[in-house]
């Protein structure tokens, strides 16, 4: 049976204000037989992974944007937006497909553990549902940590629409997420990838000692390394190449199953079970 209307959830993490979101709105909302909400923090929730808000409730606004349309900004995380769509904050809409995005910056390799933006695609993973996740690559095309200045987010915008277009002629698994990443200037190509490794190069750096009995230290550098391993994400945008990652959630090592089934890790439970007795 033909779908009739694909409903899309829109979050990021730079905050529902942010260009590479509002970029991506306009794209999507051009698209026929979508219907499109948008719920997104009120400010910048980047590098929050996968945090969501238990102590307190969520404050929610509604927010008009500059053609007439509305979303909702939240005072909570990416992950929290997916949530409140879940649980019915808009009457009528139930989520079959997540965007999240655009970044302002690539998240490649390792950095996707820390991403608010890829967390919220993850959280559509828990749901059973679809998720996307977009970055962008500054003008400066730079790899490492240091926020760009410049972005440009329409051919992002534009080919991220394209696939929601198609996605159900795009192969992609149950239980599989795209992360999305799109090099600064012009793409030569889309390349399908694996996840690149970064090499963090944190040091502890003493910024303020005034105050007795604090100090206060830098902890993240901002400019770290990368492994260039053809297939990756990384290798993909350093040449300038649209990057998409087919990910999953189950971190389960099957091979080291195996290994640690023929170690004997029961026998560390005797003592416990002698001190019981």
């Amino acid at each position: 049976m033909l779908r009739t209307v694909l409903q899309v959830l829109l979050t990021n993490d730079d905050g529902i204000e942010a260009d590479g979101l509002q970029e991506l709105r306009r794209a999507l909302v051009e698209l026929d037989g979508i219907r499109l909400v948008v719920i997104a923090p009120d400010g910048n929730r980047s590098a929050m992974a996968r945090s969501i808000t238990t102590r307190r409730p969520l404050w929610v606004e509604e927010v008009s944007f500059s053609d007439g349309t509305a979303g909702y900004a939240t005072d909570g995380t990416p992950v929290d937006c997916v949530r409140l769509a879940r649980l019915g904050l808009v009457e009528g809409f139930e989520a079959q497909l997540v965007v999240s995005g655009i970044n302002h910056g690539a998240n490649l390799g390792d950095d996707i553990t820390y991403s608010g933006t890829v967390a919220a695609a993850f959280e559509a993973l828990l749901l059973e549902l679809p998720g996307i996740a977009v970055s962008q690559q500054s003008s400066a095309r730079e790899l490492d940590f240091r926020l760009g200045r410049a972005f440009d987010f329409g051919v992002g915008a534009a080919f991220a629409a394209r696939l929601v277009a198609e996605l159900d002629s795009v192969p992609l698994a149950p239980g599989t997420l795209l992360n999305v990443n799109v090099p600064g200037g012009e793409p030569t190509d889309v390349e399908v990838t694996r996840l690149g490794k970064r090499v963090y190069e944190d040091v502890l750096e003493l910024q303020d000692q005034v105050h007795p009995g604090r100090r206060l230290f830098r902890i993240y550098g901002d400019a770290g390394g990368l492994v260039d391993e053809h297939g990756t994400d990384i290798a993909a945008v350093a040449a300038g190449r649209i990057a998409v990652t087919p990910i999953h959630f189950d971190l389960t090592d099957r091979a080291g199953i195996a290994s640690l089934r023929e170690h004997d890790l029961a026998r560390l439970i005797a003592p416990a079970a002698h001190e019981a007795e």
